[in-house]
């Protein structure tokens, strides 16, 4: 596997990440129509899973950045 490919293969989990982070946020709060301690800790869990996604996307800009030049 080349290097553009990782940078690639990052990109798309990060974004996978972000979306299915900000979609089960949403799902949890309309399913439970009110915020308690449970829905703060899954949202809290769900957060980190959104940070990492930022994070695998970065780390695929910069490998496809130093894979063209």
């Amino acid at each position: 596997m080349d290097l553009e490919m990782i940078g690639i293969t990052a990109d798309t989990v990060g974004k996978l990440m972000v979306a299915f982070t900000a979609l089960r946020v949403h799902h949890r709060v309309l399913k439970e129509h009110q915020i308690d301690d449970q829905v703060f800790s899954s949202m809290r869990r769900e957060q980190i899973v959104g940070v990492l996604g930022v994070v695998f996307m970065v780390a695929g800009y910069a490998i496809k950045v130093a894979a063209r030049y």
